[in-house]
């Protein structure tokens, strides 16, 4: 769901590839949502709906992407309810979904947590710190890292900390200017990365030019 698909796909690959673990993508699109920025052929020829793809293999994970959409509630999102199917699958039969920026707002709604709208957009690159060192997320990661950001919304956090108290979330990376950025539920199904570490160097130029 991320805009300019296209452009956006070597974004996930080129992480995926540096794995010593044969991966193979399978892009998914949403029946129900109306792709206006990405070539109609190119989301035809290798794109499937959820229902197309299941029939025929499972999935051992699931990224969902950014999307332009989080200044809008959620429930108002016209493919909220496709969505929320997609998750009840993965939450009884992947192993691991990871949200990144507006997809891992949406994977803590899912999870019982709201975002909150930003006055002024979190725009930029900034210094994140590691808060667990033995994880197997951020366990290669050094004390202090660097992440892109680009989102209008994020999670307070006090709510986080009093679930993460509670034993519902793990935390994972926070920087006071970001909140915290990287974390996941307890059970270790639901990843939620609300930065974009997937991005090159230009995607963050070409998300500026177009703001401004």
């Amino acid at each position: 769901i991320m805009p300019q698909a296209e452009s956006y796909e070597f974004n996930i690959l080129f992480p995926l590839g540096r794995s010593i673990i044969q991966i193979e993508p399978v892009w998914l699109r949403l029946r129900t949502h109306t792709y206006t920025s990405s070539s109609k052929t190119h989301l035809d020829a290798f794109y499937l709906t959820f229902e197309q793809a299941i029939r025929h293999r499972g999935f051992d994970g699931i990224i969902v992407t950014g999307a332009p959409v989080e200044e809008i509630p959620f429930e108002e999102v016209t493919y909220w309810e496709e969505f929320t199917e997609i998750l009840d699958y993965a939450r009884d039969h992947v192993a691991s979904t990871l949200g990144i920026c507006w997809g891992g707002l949406a994977l803590a709604k899912y999870k019982g947590i709201e975002k909150v709208q930003y006055p002024k957009k979190l725009f930029g690159v900034y210094q994140l710190r590691n808060l667990d060192r033995t994880h197997r997320i951020t366990g290669d990661l050094d004390d202090v890292f660097w992440c892109p950001q680009s989102r209008h919304s994020g999670i307070p956090d006090a709510v986080l900390e009093e679930r993460a108290t509670a034993g519902e979330f793990r935390l994972l990376a926070h920087s006071p200017e970001t909140g915290y950025v990287i974390f996941e539920s307890s059970d270790g199904r639901f990843i939620m990365h609300l930065g974009h570490a997937e991005y090159r160097t230009r995607r963050l130029i070409d998300e500026y030019q177009r703001d401004a």
